[in-house]
């Protein structure tokens, strides 16, 4: 097992350079318009105890926190930082820019039928010749085709769910498109004008329907921000059958994870101690307020390091459910003290092996 630690130990290590971006770049942005590095929504489930929830209700982190807000706004606002990032692409027609590219993708497209036939996987990305950012969503129907501006599908308020925003320079898009390949994405609207669709040649594939040669079932690969945060990037292919969490992460990280999915009655893979690292199904998530809901109005998807001596936190695509072991899709994983610990902290209970 010493392997995989020092496998995801080399993957985090680099020497960062740390850049500054301005105001007029393509990124993600904060509850005041402004560019961030990163930002995590977490859209509270309609039905909570302890808290009146209206499905459209938020937690909002960045960087620059300590712990969760309950924004002001609601998601399906034009304001916020889900409607400011996005805006970006629907504001004064920007999906019809040609210095900037965009790809849209869902296996649960809006005005679209549902499709099994793709990856687990829900996100938007835009950038330009300098930089952009990848937003990854657990939200079915979600965002809307560009021409009809931005908006929130009623069939998101119910259950719960987590978008996760990075920005990143352009030269990061490469290695992001070669992930995004492995997971076979469901791109419902996309444009890569001029030289950035020349050399984003992986995406130009995903736009046209095309399946790209994989050269293998699975890969790792490491991320950095804009400013200089790492993350590690898991990505699988329909090829490998088993549970991400289970056989792969948990056990590459060389941690005992608690993981928060949503699973449908009769369909849920249960707690797992078979191997060396643990994956334990979170069952209640408490957050500040005090929000208090049970993970099956939860659709969102995470986990967490059990004791803090992994600190590792990961958002993605895929739940601990029988018929997504033959689905592809990710994670994205950080140990960024933060995150780790407002994520930690939201678990209330978990189902022992």
């Amino acid at each position: 097992m010493l392997h995989y630690f020092v496998l995801a130990s080399n993957l985090l290590c680099s020497v960062l350079t740390v850049k500054s971006f301005g105001h007029g770049s393509i990124s993600c942005r904060d509850e005041k318009n402004e560019p961030v590095d990163w930002f995590i929504i977490y859209k509270l489930p309609k039905y909570v105890m302890e808290y009146s929830g209206n499905g459209v209700d938020y937690m909002y982190l960045d960087g620059s926190m300590k712990t969760w807000d309950l924004s002001p706004f609601k998601v399906n606002y034009s304001d916020g930082a889900a409607a400011y990032t996005l805006g970006q692409l629907y504001q004064g027609k920007g999906y019809e820019s040609n210095s900037s590219a965009y790809l849209l993708y869902n296996d649960a497209p809006p005005d679209l039928h549902y499709d099994m036939d793709h990856g687990h996987t829900k996100g938007v990305m835009m950038f330009d010749e300098t930089q952009g950012f990848w937003l990854s969503h657990t939200i079915p129907h979600f965002p809307p085709f560009p021409e009809k501006g931005y908006g929130y599908p009623s069939t998101g308020m119910f259950y719960g769910q987590v978008l996760f925003c990075v920005t990143y320079a352009y030269q990061q898009f490469h290695p992001i498109s070669e992930q995004l390949m492995y997971t076979l994405p469901h791109v419902y609207n996309c444009s890569l004008p001029g030289p950035l669709g020349a050399d984003m040649t992986i995406l130009a594939q995903l736009c046209s329907g095309a399946s790209p040669h994989l050269p293998k079932d699975r890969t790792v690969k490491k991320l950095v921000s804009a400013k200089g945060e790492t993350f590690l990037s898991f990505v699988k292919s329909h090829l490998f059958v088993d549970d991400i969490y289970t056989a792969w992460v948990a056990q590459l990280l060389d941690t005992d994870l608690l993981v928060e999915s949503w699973q449908r009655q009769g369909h849920e893979l249960f707690s797992n101690c078979s191997l060396r690292r643990h994956v334990l199904n979170v069952s209640g998530v408490r957050l500040p307020g005090p929000v208090h809901f049970h993970s099956h109005y939860d659709h969102s998807k995470w986990c967490v390091s059990v004791e803090p001596e992994g600190g590792w936190v990961c958002l993605g695509d895929l739940n601990r459910e029988r018929g997504q072991v033959w689905r592809g899709g990710g994670l994205i994983c950080t140990q960024n003290t933060l995150i780790y610990s407002v994520f930690r902290r939201a678990v209330y209970s978990f189902y022992k092996c």
